[in-house]
């Protein structure tokens, strides 16, 4: 039976990918095939083969179900800037319609496992009054919600969790990015995130020196989706 994901953030640079990545080796690692989409990626390097974006990267190499960079990452943008103003720049219009197809194809490959992966929040601006939400709406995803574990996080989270379920969404589970350890009342803040977060924390990822997938996807329990 293959399950599907859209994976979001609190914010940006909260670790998405990373536990992104995590999760996928997780499945891996549990004898499940793996898939995963990064539908827009600004902030992508030149290469001889075209842009490149690392987190896109990142998630290729924990497919174990044949996928092309393009297909992963249908659209990439080279400046490190939000992707509607990336792709404004380049004269892309950028909507959900635009990113739906590429996406279905993967979902349609069946993998046991399969990852979308936003850029960003929740409420990233596509073009006109799109938002990156809006794919993972008409892709009718249960949700993993990434929380960056710093100062504020609580009030991110929160809102985050609310606007999925406004959103007509399941929020599946939440992952729990310590980006901060010396976070002030990091237990408490910790506790007090999964008692108002209704859905299941799938893991507590501390600080690691080295960061990899396999490293990350030890402290996360993929047997609490449902």
């Amino acid at each position: 039976m293959s399950a599907a994901y859209f994976i979001t953030g609190t914010d940006t640079d909260v670790g998405k990918t990373t536990i992104a990545a995590g999760l996928l080796h997780a499945a891996r690692s549990a004898g499940m095939s793996t898939a995963a989409g990064k539908p827009v990626a600004s902030g992508c390097d030149v290469t001889p083969k075209g842009l490149r974006n690392s987190d896109a990267l990142a998630l290729l190499a924990e497919c174990s179900v044949p996928l092309t960079y393009a297909q992963v990452n249908p659209v990439a943008f080279e400046p490190p800037i939000a992707p509607h103003l990336a792709a404004r720049e380049a004269g892309v219009v950028l909507t959900v319609q635009s990113l739906l197809a590429p996406m279905r194809d993967i979902l349609d490959m069946q993998a046991d496992f399969t990852l979308i992966e936003g850029a960003g929040g929740w409420r990233v601006p596509l073009a006109d009054q799109d938002n990156l939400s809006d794919l993972a709406m008409a892709l009718d995803l249960p949700v993993i919600l990434v929380v960056g574990v710093r100062l504020g996080c609580i009030n991110h989270a929160l809102l985050t969790a609310e606007a999925i379920a406004q959103d007509g969404l399941q929020l599946a589970g939440w992952v729990a990015n310590i980006i901060d350890p010396k976070t002030s009342r990091l237990e408490e803040n910790l506790a007090t995130l999964a008692e108002r977060i209704p859905a299941p924390c799938l893991g507590r990822v501390p600080k690691l020196k080295l960061v990899s997938a396999e490293a990350v996807a030890e402290h996360l329990q993929l047997d609490l989706l449902d």
